[in-house]
This record gives C-alpha cells, sequence and structure tokens, in this order.
C-alpha cells in the first residue's frame, strides 16, 4: 500500500487535486512570544524593587540563621566526634555541581519557645548518578536531632513528596528519636511518629527504593528506619541501632553494656544482619550510598524507570530577565498587575499559547514550556467570576487528559459574592473548578506570588489539594479572607451580640476590636507564619521561580513511568476485549461510524466509540500499525462557529500523523505542525493536509523535508460548512483498506 501511494505521488503533477507542495512562507504565522508587559521607568516598578529587596534580605537573614544548626557549641561537639553536619553529609552524596531544593528551611521558625532551626531535619530532592532522590536527614545539632510535633510533620511532607513522585528515599539517620517533654502530640495519633515507618514500608513494597545511613545514634522507634530500609549503611564507632540504649537496658535487666557493643556497626553487620553495609567512617559510608543509588534498578508495571535523561530536553531562556520578577508583584496586594509578565519570564523563550483569551479574562490560562517540559500554567488577573471558573475547568481537564503537569500562580482574593453572582450559580462553577483540581492526575505545582485567600486557594491547588509542590513568594499573603474584611465581620457579629444583651459598645471600643483582629490576620497571614507550619514547601526568591519550577517538574516527572498505566495500545486492547487484531478491532469501530453534520469525523472513525479514549489515541493506532491512506481521508466534519469553536480550543493541538485540518481559524497548528512533522519525518511517506477551507493558509506552511499532498473533494473547494458524508463513503474506504 506505501508503494502504491509513492508511486501515486510520482505522478501527482497530473492530477489537479493531488499534487507534491511545497510552502515556504509562514505570513499567518500565529507567535505566541508574551510581550515584556513591563514599564521600568515606573514609579510602581521602581517602589516594588525596593520593597522586595527588603523582604530578600530579611528572607536571608532568617535562612542564615537556620544553617548554623544547633549553635557553635552543637556544632564543635558533632565535629569532635568526627562527624559531618547535614547539610555537608547531602553535598557529598548529591553529584558534583548540581542543585539540591531544600524544602521548607523555615520549618518551625518561632513555633516554639525553644528556637528549632529548619525543624531539627534537613529535606530535599538532589541528583545521585542523575537520579533524582529525597533526602531526609537529621540534625544532631539542633537537640540531638530528636522530633518535636513539627519535625514529624516536615519528614511525612518528604516522604509524601517521594510517594507522590517515585523519588528514591535516603534517610541520613543520627537521631535520639521523640523529644519526650512533648510525647503526647509526637507519639500516639495517625499522623505521628508511626506514619513515618507506615509511609516506609508502603514505598518499599511499592518499588520506590528506601535507603538508610545510620551516622549517629539511632534510638527507639528511630530504629526501625534503617531496619525496615531496603538498603542501609552503618557507620564503625559512632553508627548505633538498639531498641533501649545502655541506660534503659541497665535499668530493665541490670546488664551493663556499651552502645557499641550494645548496637554498633560491628553488630548489626557481622551478627544480627540488621546491616547490609560496613563503613570506617562516613566518608566511607556515603560513598557506598552512592554506590547503592548507581545499582538501583526501579521497576514497575511499564517496566525500568530510567535516569533522569541523558540527552536534556532542548529549551530556549526567557526573553526577558527573571531579576525583573523581584519588581513585579507589588506587596500591597490591592495594586493590580499583569500575571503575563510573571509567566513571561518562566517559561522557555517567553512563548505563552493562551487558551480562551477574550473569555474569563480575570483567569489567564494556556499552554508553555519550562526547561523544555509542557506545562499549562493558570494565573489569577483578579477575582474569579463564573466565567473564569468555567474556563479553568476546561483548561485543567484538557491538561489531565492529555498529561499535561499543571502551574498555578495564585494572587486571588477569592470568588466574587453578591446576589448577582450567587444568582449566576458562582456557588456551582467554583465546585467545577474545585473538582477538576481535586481530581487532575497530573504534577501539580503552585507557586503563591500575592494573595491567597478564601475559597480561591482552594480553586488554585491550595495545600488542602495536594500539589507535588507549593512555595510562596516573600510578598505573600494567605487568610481565609482579608483583616479588614474579617474585622468587619467579627465586629458586626460582637454589635449585634452586645445590643441583644443590652451593652453599649463605644465607637472606640469597636476600634479597637477590630484593630486587634487585622493584627492577628496581619501576623498569621505571613508567609513565615505558614512556612513554619509547613502550609508549603517553602519560601523562594521570586527570581528562583523558574530555577525551582524546573527542579520540582524534573522530580515530578522523572519516574512517572513506573506508575500503574497503560499504553496507547494497551487502552484499545483491553477495553475492546482484547479479541481479535489490532486493525481488525480499529476497522470494526469505524464500521459504525455515521458521518453528519453533527458528528466529528477523523478519517472513517466517529468519535463516540466507548473504548476509544481520546482522538490523539487513534492517531497514535494509526503510527503504530503504519497505516499511509491510499484513499482519500476527509478532515473532521464541522458545522457551524460551535464546532469550530470546539475544535480549536479542545483537538486542534491532536494534529493526525498524515493529515491536518485548517478548517475554521486554526492557524494557531502551525508550531504543533512543525513538531509532529520533524517527530515523523522519515518514518511517514508523506503527510496530507485538507486545505480545502483554507486553501492560502496551507500554501504558505512549509513541512520539513516530507512529501505533501494537497486533498480537495472531487476536485472542487468545498464549502465552509461541509454536509454530511454518507456511510456509505466510510464503510468503502475502510473495506479497501483492509484489503491493502
Amino acid at each position: 500500500m506505501i508503494r502504491a501511494v509513492s508511486s501515486r505521488l510520482k505522478s501527482a503533477s497530473s492530477n489537479s487535486w493531488l499534487r507534491p507542495i511545497s510552502f515556504s512562507q509562514r505570513s499567518n504565522f500565529c507567535s505566541g512570544v508574551l510581550p515584556d508587559g513591563v514599564d521600568r521607568s515606573s514609579e510602581a516598578f521602581s517602589n516594588n524593587s525596593k520593597v522586595m529587596q527588603g523582604l530578600l534580605s530579611q528572607l536571608q537573614s532568617h535562612i542564615s540563621k537556620v544553617l548554623e544548626g544547633g549553635g557553635e557549641e552543637a556544632v564543635k561537639r558533632n565535629r569532635s566526634r568526627n562527624k559531618l553536619l547535614p547539610r555537608e553529609r547531602i553535598n557529598r552524596l548529591i553529584d558534583p555541581g548540581s542543585s539540591f531544593l531544600e524544602l521548607s528551611q523555615l520549618a518551625g521558625h518561632e513555633l516554639y519557645e525553644d528556637s528549632l532551626p529548619s525543624a531539627g531535619i534537613i529535606t530535599g530532592i538532589g541528583p545521585v548518578h542523575a537520579r533524582l532522590c529525597m533526602f531526609v536527614a537529621n540534625d544532631p545539632t539542633v537537640k540531638g536531632g530528636t522530633y518535636y510535633p513539627i519535625t514529624v510533620k516536615k519528614h511525612l511532607r518528604a516522604q509524601e513528596i517521594a510517594a507522590q513522585c517515585r523519588l528514591p528515599c535516603i534517610y541520613l539517620v543520627d537521631s535520639g528519636g521523640a523529644f519526650l517533654p512533648k510525647q503526647a502530640c509526637v507519639f500516639p495519633d495517625r499522623d505521628n511518629f508511626g506514619r513515618i515507618f507506615y509511609n516506609e514500608s508502603i514505598m518499599s513494597a511499592e518499588g520506590i527504593p528506601q535507603i538508610a545511613l545510620v551516622l549517629g545514634s539511632c534510638t527507639a522507634g528511630g530504629a526501625y528506619i534503617p531496619a525496615m530500609a531496603d538498603e542501609s549503611v552503618m557507620v564503625k564507632g559512632n553508627g548505633t541501632i538498639f531498641l533501649a540504649g545502655p541506660p534503659l537496658v541497665k535499668a530493665a535487666t541490670g546488664e551493663v553494656v556499651s552502645a557499641e557493643d550494645l548496637g554498633g556497626a560491628t553488630v548489626h553487620c557481622k551478627t544480627s544482619g540488621v546491616s547490609d553495609y560496613f563503613a570506617q567512617d562516613e566518608i566511607h559510608a556515603l560513598a557506598i550510598g552512592r554506590n547503592i543509588v548507581k545499582n538501583l534498578h526501579m521497576a514497575g508495571k511499564q517496566g525500568t524507570i530510567n535516569q533522569m535523561q541523558s540527552s536534556p530536553l532542548k529549551y530556549e531562556e526567557p526573553l526577558y530577565d527573571v531579576q525583573e520578577l523581584r519588581s513585579i508583584a507589588p506587596t500591597d496586594l490591592r495594586q493590580s498587575f499583569d500575571i503575563r509578565a510573571i509567566i513571561a519570564r518562566i517559561v522557555d523563550g517567553s512563548e505563552f499559547d493562551e487558551f480562551k483569551k477574550l473569555y474569563g479574562t480575570t483567569l489567564v490560562t494556556g499552554f508553555a514550556r519550562i526547561y523544555g517540559q509542557p506545562v499549562g500554567i493558570l494565573g489569577n488577573n483578579g477575582i474569579l467570576f463564573n466565567e473564569s471558573a468555567l474556563k479553568g475547568t476546561h483548561f485543567i481537564e484538557l491538561c489531565t487528559q492529555r498529561n499535561i503537569p499543571l502551574i498555578f500562580l495564585q494572587n486571588i482574593t477569592g470568588f466574587m459574592v453578591g446576589s448577582r453572582s450567587e444568582a449566576n450559580g458562582i456557588a456551582k462553577s467554583g465546585a467545577k473548578m474545585v473538582m477538576a483540581v481535586s481530581c487532575a492526575k497530573v504534577p501539580k505545582i503552585t507557586v503563591v506570588v500575592g494573595g491567597s485567600f478564601g475559597a480561591g486557594n482552594y480553586a488554585m491547588c491550595g495545600r488542602a489539594f495536594s500539589p507535588n509542590f507549593m512555595f510562596f513568594w516573600p510578598n505573600a499573603r494567605i487568610s481565609v479572607m482579608g483583616g479588614a474584611q474579617a474585622a468587619g465581620v467579627l465586629s458586626q457579629i460582637e454589635k449585634s451580640n452586645r445590643k441583644k444583651q443590652g451593652i453599649e459598645w463605644s465607637a472606640e471600643e469597636e476600634e479597637a476590636f477590630k484593630a486587634k483582629v487585622v493584627e492577628a490576620y496581619e501576623r498569621e497571614g505571613s508567609p513565615y507564619y505558614s512556612t513554619a507550619r509547613l502550609w508549603d514547601d517553602g519560601i523562594i526568591d521570586p527570581a528562583d521561580t523558574r530555577r525551582v519550577l524546573g527542579l520540582c517538574l524534573a522530580a515530578s516527572t522523572a519516574n512517572r513511568a513506573a506508575e500503574d498505566t497503560k499504553s496507547l495500545l494497551e487502552v484499545i486492547v483491553e477495553s475492546h476485549g482484547g479479541k481479535g487484531d489490532l486493525l481488525q478491532m480499529v476497522v470494526i469501530a469505524g464500521k459504525g461510524a455515521e458521518g453528519g453534520s453533527n458528528s466529528f469525523v477523523i478519517g472513517y472513525l466517529q468519535v463516540v466509540p466507548s473504548w476509544l479514549v481520546s482522538f490523539e489515541v487513534m492517531n497514535h493506532v494509526l503510527f503504530k500499525i503504519e497505516i499511509i491512506w491510499e484513499v482519500i481521508v476527509p478532515a473532521p466534519l464541522v458545522t457551524g462557529d460551535s464546532w469550530d469553536k470546539l475544535i480549536l480550543e479542545s483537538e486542534v493541538p491532536v494534529v493526525v500523523e498524515f493529515y491536518a485540518s485548517w478548517c475554521g481559524p486554526c492557524r494557531m497548528v502551525h508550531r504543533i505542525i512543525d513538531e509532529i512533522a520533524t517527530e515523523f519525518a522519515g518514518k511517514v511517506k508523506c503527510f496530507v493536509l485538507d486545505a480545502d477551507h483554507d486553501l492560502p493558509v496551507a500554501e504558505n506552511y512549509d513541512i520539513k523535508a516530507v512529501p505533501v499532498v494537497l486533498l480537495f473533494k472531487n476536485g472542487e473547494k468545498r464549502d465552509s460548512i461541509v454536509g454530511t458524508m454518507p456511510k456509505e463513503f466510510y464503510v468503502a474506504a475502510i473495506d479497501k483498506l483492509l484489503k491493502s
């Protein structure tokens, strides 16, 4: 059949409807490059820059303090035992010159009377032998590495991310166990200390490697971390594992024994077999840890999980300076700004293909790439109205269907309120968006660049909706509502209650009451209040947003192949009962297709068989079984503006390898066809373009080094609104395909 197509191409010059064409111009190409969007000479730009610089100085001051750990004396004691600090240990484990994304550096900030830098535990993501891993490192200089309630929460959050992203876990154990004075908040509940071991067990069972390096004390319940690990390493002299230390053993049994003889490296590597590798010192242990990761062969139902891509995706840096992100978002949340100015400084080449640009304009949605990784972006440009929520729902569902990670840029005061909005169903529209966010089974990353208030936080993937990662800018605020609004509501309630009781309330008392509420909301809405309690994964410099997103995307997508997913062909075969030849299955479904004014038809297939997941499935099936059409295949049938709109918004990015529709305003598909042409050049014999509706556009397009066939129906142009095509046409085409 391929030879037949080739021969027809050779004689194309004699046919008016079938001829190779060479397109060289791109006069109709619509660029998605975002404009600069910033007035550097404006007073607002200058003021924002100054205020942000002050906020960044404050942030750096706090970070510098936590990097000191438990203080100078504690650090000296640690070094006297020939032990490295936790961040030094991590630096020796990760690949030289690579980046380490530390999470929740300021966890525990001003949370307790005693200082607890970084909650006494270091967590973060970095590559070992090009494989991204989750690190959990106890800091023995902070309260002996013991677990406060916030320490447990931070440890569990690291495990949650590792489970979501299927990252190997490396535990650098040096802990005295639970902090006994707070045992009631550490030990008994569901998400307390025991949950660490539960998570470790579940991840190990799911094939996510659990690796423990015992570099210091590992006492009581903490002993289960290395004991339950897939592989563990112990350091001679410093590393110990025991359920009860020497003092408790003496009290309980009268036995006098040293820590090393009770549970040292020699005991557990030679006698008990609890540990797998004996290390002479920490440097040796860390080298063994790297070798363990090197030998990982993570496998899932889809096969082996590869390491990070040896050939990184190609990408362009943004056209505009990322440092300007520090000057765009105001600290006064009453001042508006265009979220596109931020998007332009975090996406590749500042290219952004905006979705539904003219509809629901207070929510900006669109497709872009970050370090070559396709992403869908949602950013707030004001309050959410009905239209904005419906637009967001549509976009989230598209990205979910296409397995595209979602980036949420939050600057949201909430949903529109009032009788008109309620009458228009704002609650239902908002619920749809919240449901779409909840059900989106793709990586989700949230960055709060301004306000995060009320139900808007939910609709834009706040913490409750399990984003893979969530970060705050230093100017960000988070509350159920603004302080002034809360003060107004609460003062009305207080005034009403006092009136019922016959108690007078002076204007001065009311103002004092409101001031107290505003002060509380200001304090509790601070990003430091949030990050101290792990409502986020850290406060970041706006200029680092692109790099942070890149690392998070790499972590979220690197190992997803191991999930319980099926290939496109598996979906087709299983959903059709697994009976018969694949081509026969496709044809059987195709024979039931009715061409008509109210149906889409791609090739011979109507898009409604119950087993068909999407247009994309069929396109890939056609490619997999290497079908090149010998018959004329019509483009999708469209009727009226509504169908044109649906094609443009939903299905245009999914372009059949062998033809592309130019119906209606579909010129935006140029770049996508470019990518398809590049991918399949050399694998297919020709591309077939249906240019009946927009011949000038087709003739101004260039497909690289692949013969192109330009299609007409019966050698004539069709009307812009296509009538019905008889079912017999499709059945005949299918029969001919089968015979070939």
